[in-house]
Formats: C-alpha cells, structure tokens, sequence
C-alpha cells in the first residue's frame, strides 16, 4: 500500500489559520458574555503581571501569557495606574486591554473654594465619597499628622489649597490630604518663605492673615490694602479686631455677624485677644498670601464695608466714625427711597383698579 506525503504547505496554513483564529478569539470574542458592569480593583503597588491575572480572575481575559505578551510590546507593563476600573461583560479582551492601558479609573472630583473653612471642606470629601467626615476630621486635627508636615496651626485648616481635586475611589485619606497640603506648600513656595522670614514671620502666622484676608476682601485691589490695616495694628499693639474670627468655630460665615459674636471668648475672636488667631479660618488663594506678606504701604488703620464689595479705609478712629455714621447715611437714604418707590406703585395700582 502506498502512503501519500504530507503536503506541508496545506498543513502550514491550517496551523497559521487555526493560530490567527486563536488569537483572533483570545482578543476580540467577549469572555463573560452578558452587559453585566464588572468594578475591578488594581491595588497600590500592583505589577502589569499582577493586574492581568486580576482581569483573567474577573473573567475579562482568557490567556494571561497573551496579554503579558501585548504588554512588553506596547510598553504598558511600564505604566499601569492602580486604582477601581469600570468594565462591561460584553467588552471584547482587546477592548479590556486598551481601557487598562488608558488609565481611566474611577475617580471623584471636589472643588474646594477661596474662604472654604474645614467644616465645609470636609463635607465636600464626605459627599463625594471620597474619606467619611470621621477620618477627616480625626486627620485634620491629629497632632502626629500635622507635624509630618510641619503644621503648627492646631489643625488643617488653611492648609488645604483651593482648587479643583480629582482623587481615584479607594485613595487613602491621608494621600488625599497630603496631596491638598502639597498644593498648598507648591504655591507658597521658597520665595514666599524666604520673604515671610525676611519680615519675621512663621508659614502659620502668614496663612492665618491670608485666611482673614480672604474672609474680609471682595476685590483683588483691596487685599494688599486690607492686609496693611491688619500689619499697622499689629505694629501698634492694637487688636485686629477682624470680624470674621469672631464666628470661627461658632457659626457659619454665611450667617450674619452679631454685636453679641463680637463679645464672644474664643481664642480665635481678634476683639478679645491680642494679635493673631493660633491659626487660619479659611483657605486662602494665593493672592490673599502675597498680599499678607505684602501689605500696601499705606497708614490705614480701619475700614468699613460700603456694601459693594469695596471698603472705605481710614487712618483715625474719628476719621472711621465719620465715614460709618456717612454710610449709614446713605443706607438709610437708599431704604427711603425704595420704600418711598414701594408706596408710590401700590397707590398706583390702588387708583387703576
């Protein structure tokens, strides 16, 4: 009986075809049939090998070796970000690959404003699910935790620059913070301190007159001139006397100011003690910093708002007293004029009908 040979050419090709069908099926056949949304941790620290035995435990890759293969070859073994992936049973195991490569993890956004106190900050955190108030407040306040930054101020606050923050699900609280003093300390940077030690000045003492700065000034062009109200008072042994203080810790800055706030005893109430608070109030921005180590050179001693966001500034007491009771005036006059205006249009209306 006589055998025919084997024809390599077809057997070569039946191996290549059955190979690119391998492959073909490895990348572009959806593991976990189904639209079921799968939520995949990467741990802290994780290696690419370690990521893609995540995905094939998820059910989202089938040949670990493949997918570690792509990765020395596309270069994402060198890049993998840690943190929670959002992925569908119905992606293919290339589309898996591309959406780990590209890093898109989920991540909760929080905007912290210019004047933002520690109350509000960390109800903001504890909203977007990003630390419960508990850690945040025993963080913001632990005296371990703040020399690890070199904090003198009693707790957080003031230290937590104002911006927009995106943190990744699953960050440490602590990393989160850090993060936000980190932003903090980039902006006051090494030219900020050098002049505040140049004027004598600690990084505490600078913040807590930005915070009452940011707390008190509507326009940019009156923050230097705020500050210098506040550094001449200083200079004379005169309390600052700045109004904000004397609700911090007691009520919210969005609530008005009482005569009875300002008799309060805190020990951040400027009407009752003597030179700065032991800390910040708020957060403030940059410019609210620059203008506390930069005072305008001018001899002001009060001002008083104008409610218009602008203040009218005075260098005697005498000279403050003419202008408030001036003010008032106007005030006054302005409520007249609408009540006046009021009563006009109702009689109007009273003689059309």
């Amino acid at each position: 009986m006589r055998f025919m040979k084997p024809n390599l050419k077809i057997i070569a090709v039946a191996i290549s075809f059955l190979i690119v069908a391998y492959i073909g099926i490895q990348l572009f056949v959806p593991a976990n049939i189904g639209s079921t949304q799968v939520e995949v941790e990467i741990p802290e620290g994780s290696s690419y090998k370690q990521a893609i035995g995540i995905l094939v435990k998820n059910n989202l890759i089938r040949d670990k070796n493949m997918f570690i293969v792509l990765g020395k070859i596309t270069g994402l073994q060198k890049k993998i970000r840690a943190g929670y992936y959002v992925f569908w049973g119905n992606m293919s195991p290339l589309q898996v690959f591309k959406r780990l490569g590209s890093g898109k993890i989920i991540e909760y956004e929080i905007t912290v404003v210019e004047g933002d106190s520690l109350i509000e900050i960390g109800k903001k955190l504890a909203s977007n699910k990003i630390m419960s108030s508990e850690d945040f407040k025993a963080l913001a306040t632990s005296r371990v935790f703040l020399d690890s930054f070199n904090i003198d101020g009693p707790s957080l606050e003031g230290y937590l620059y104002p911006q927009t923050y995106k943190f990744p699900k699953g960050a440490k609280p602590a990393s989160v913070l850090k993060l936000m003093v980190n932003k903090l300390r980039e902006e006051f940077n090494s030219e900020l301190q050098d002049r505040a030690e140049k004027i004598g000045w600690s990084e505490n003492q600078v913040l807590a007159l930005a915070s009452i700065i940011e707390r008190e000034a509507k326009t940019d062009e009156e923050r230097p001139l705020i500050s210098a109200v506040y550094h001449n008072r200083l200079k004379k042994g005169m309390p600052l006397q700045a109004d904000p203080t004397a609700i911090y810790g007691v009520k919210s800055y969005k609530n008005k100011i009482t005569r009875d706030d300002l008799r309060k005893k805190t020990s951040y109430n400027t009407y009752v003690i003597r030179g700065l608070p032991p800390g910040p109030i708020a957060s403030p921005n940059i410019k609210s910093i620059k203008a506390a180590l930069y005072p305008a050179n001018v001899p002001y001693l009060y001002f008083v708002s104008k409610n218009d966001g602008t203040h009218y500034f005075s260098k005697t007491l005498s000279e403050h007293n003419a202008a408030v009771k001036r003010l008032r005036a106007l005030q006054q006059a302005a409520r007249l004029k609408i009540n006046d205006e009021l009563s006009s249009n109702t009689v109007s209306e009273d003689r059309e009908g």
